[in-house]
């Protein structure tokens, strides 16, 4: 059984990835860095992906999915994967279903609930503790924490309404949401 990992951001997503993927042996799937990676591979579509990054521009919606539906096709099916960062909105949400489903591949969405602004405070204070330049442009943040609000909560209303979601409490320290996220995932596992 996959998992589809949601979270604001500040949630603390990419941690527990690392911690679920070690500890029960997913590969991660994190949209961005396939994305960087098949853009320094300097292949066809990596050069498409390249164009659109070095202008500043969002990578298209046809791109991103075939990039998903590549990575699937190279992953055996006895290997359980763990995706970061897609799907983010409907259009996302359709193609990444169809793929799926296409593969033959079941997968249960896991969303680490924590408040906007609890996530903003969390944010800060990582930028303060690490140095972390990338959470210090709190427009940048607003505007990815408003994308998460508007495109991809209705997706996850929509997956929920399948029956596909957990929710886990995300405000909480770093080892009480995992505890919580392991126990989750033995059970599935059985």
């Amino acid at each position: 059984m996959d998992l589809v990992l949601f979270g604001i951001q500040g949630s603390g997503k990419g941690t527990q990835a690392k911690r679920l993927a070690k500890e029960f042996g997913y590969e991660i799937f994190e949209a961005g860095g396939e994305l960087r990676k098949i853009a320094a591979s300097r292949s066809e579509l990596g050069k498409k992906i390249t164009s659109y990054i070095d202008k500043g521009a969002l990578v298209p919606h046809e791109i991103i999915m075939e990039v998903v539906k590549e990575a699937i096709g190279k992953i055996p099916k006895t290997q359980k994967i763990l995706f970061d960062g897609i799907p983010r909105d409907a259009m996302q949400q359709r193609d990444f279903d169809r793929i799926m489903n296409q593969a033959g591949r079941q997968f249960t969405c896991i969303h680490l609930l924590l408040s906007r602004d609890k996530a903003v405070k969390r944010i800060i204070g990582r930028a303060q503790e690490q140095g972390r330049n990338d959470d210090k442009d709190l427009t940048a943040i607003n505007r990815r924490m408003t994308t998460f609000v508007e495109s991809t909560l209705p997706i996850l209303a929509r997956y929920k309404h399948e029956g596909k979601v957990i929710e886990i409490n995300g405000d909480r320290t770093m080892d009480e949401v995992y505890g919580s996220l392991e126990k989750m995932v033995r059970s599935l596992e059985k």
